[in-house]
């Protein structure tokens, strides 16, 4: 490539990480100004901790509305309706006088977040090859790996020198240039004319019948799962080794790092090995850290939490590595329903990894019992996504399961016993 064609593709990628990313940001950069926001609005703790609730509850429903929406008005005005409504609904939020007010806003700003998360997908799988798109996944997802860390940190930054509005003021601000960056990158889609056929209609069914696509949804899931089973839980787990509050937080930097290291490492492993061998290997070394977690909770008893913490750190990083492939994979199987086939991912992604979350969570006084008890069932939902993934058809999958037939074996008896 040129350099101008250099500069267009690398403006391109920035543009799909920023939609990448503002779930989580707007997820996270208010965190540090819960208590001015009780305050401000006379609140209880829970009151304020409740917008999070209410924001992930639009996080997971609008997963679902967006393809269907593509479907009817194409990518480009699906995410210009998203991006919308989180313009307003931050706007909305930054105006709230009221806990009501606030939490309803954080709702509608989800479900508008939700169409960055799924349509930045679909552009790749409809923009690119699937070598190519590999690519771009594992380009822009290790970036997503730093949203927690920064978002936090540009919050609190803003809050210092301004007040707890101005936060969303900034996202409302993000919102409008990520629109005009649509009309930029986003081509406007044509209609098929008379004599084109229209694009045919998929079910959320049909996505599913399809094991291949049904079982690298399951490994991002599960994968997704063990890492929240562990964050859930770790803050509780130095708390009881009495660490403070600033150790919590800068705890969380290795595996940070790592993620991101994944991330970047395994473009290098697929142009080396290949794209099923390097989701192979990395499986292994997410098998062979899930030993060492569940041998530092539940076999042995450790007084350092060193063993845990390194553990999971390198797990991080093979997570950081199975998410572009496993996506990329599931969505290549519905090149032509990309949106949807990304929404339906998105949101048993999110139902996966919650559910892990809530399970841990009530056995969070357990401390690392809770998180390797977690991560053990996470990594049964992995090996059940790896083994449904190698199969083609529903028949094939049956076809593993042959019920065996005594009056089979009997002829194969007698036809090997000797004359």
């Amino acid at each position: 490539m040129n350099s101008v064609s250099d500069t267009k593709y690398y403006f391109f990628l920035s543009y799909l990480a920023l939609l990448s990313m503002l779930g989580f940001i707007a997820t996270d950069m208010y965190l540090p100004a819960f208590k001015a926001i009780e305050i401000s609005m006379q609140a209880t703790p829970s009151q304020i901790a409740s917008s999070l609730t209410s924001f992930l509850a639009g996080l997971a429903i609008g997963q679902l509305l967006y393809g269907p929406l593509v479907q009817r008005i194409g990518k480009r005005y699906a995410l210009l309706v998203g991006l919308f409504i989180f313009a307003i609904a931050s706007f909305s939020i930054a105006s709230s006088e009221s806990v009501l007010a606030f939490n309803i806003s954080r709702f509608f700003q989800a479900l508008g977040a939700c169409s960055a998360g799924v349509i930045w997908q679909a552009i790749v799988i409809e923009k690119y090859d699937a070598a190519k798109a590999q690519n771009v996944f594992s380009n822009i997802m290790p970036l997503v790996a730093l949203s927690p860390a920064l978002a936090p940190l540009l919050g609190a930054f803003v809050l210092d020198i301004t007040g707890w509005q101005s936060i969303f003021l900034l996202l409302t601000g993000l919102a409008v240039i990520l629109m005009l960056m649509t009309f930029v990158f986003v081509p406007k889609e044509k209609k098929p004319t008379g004599t084109e056929a229209k694009p045919s209609v998929m079910s959320y069914w049909g996505l599913l019948n399809n094991p291949k696509y049904l079982g690298n949804v399951i490994i991002f899931g599960a994968c997704s799962g063990a890492f929240f089973a562990y964050l859930t839980v770790w803050p509780i787990v130095m708390e009881q080794h009495g660490f403070a509050a600033k150790e919590i937080g800068l705890s969380f930097i290795p595996q940070t790092i790592m993620f991101i290291v994944g991330g970047y490492a395994s473009k290098t492993l697929i142009r080396k090995v290949g794209v099923e061998s390097a989701l192979s290997a990395l499986l292994s070394l997410f098998a062979i850290c899930v030993v060492a977690i569940i041998a530092s909770t539940l076999v042995f008893s450790f007084s350092s939490i060193l063993p845990l913490l390194i553990s999971f750190s390198v797990l991080a990083a093979a997570n950081g590595a199975i998410y572009p492939i496993v996506v990329n994979s599931a969505l290549q199987e519905f090149t032509q329903h990309a949106t949807k086939a990304a929404g339906l991912q998105n949101f048993l992604q999110i139902s996966i990894a919650f559910g892990a979350s809530s399970l841990v969570a009530m056995w969070a006084s357990l401390g690392e019992l809770a998180i390797g008890w977690g991560i053990l069932l996470c990594s049964v939902g992995v090996l059940l996504g790896y083994l449904l993934r190698k199969n083609s058809s529903w028949s094939q999958v049956r076809a593993n399961f042959v019920t065996i037939d005594p009056a089979r074996i009997a002829i194969n008896c007698d036809e090997n016993e000797p004359k």
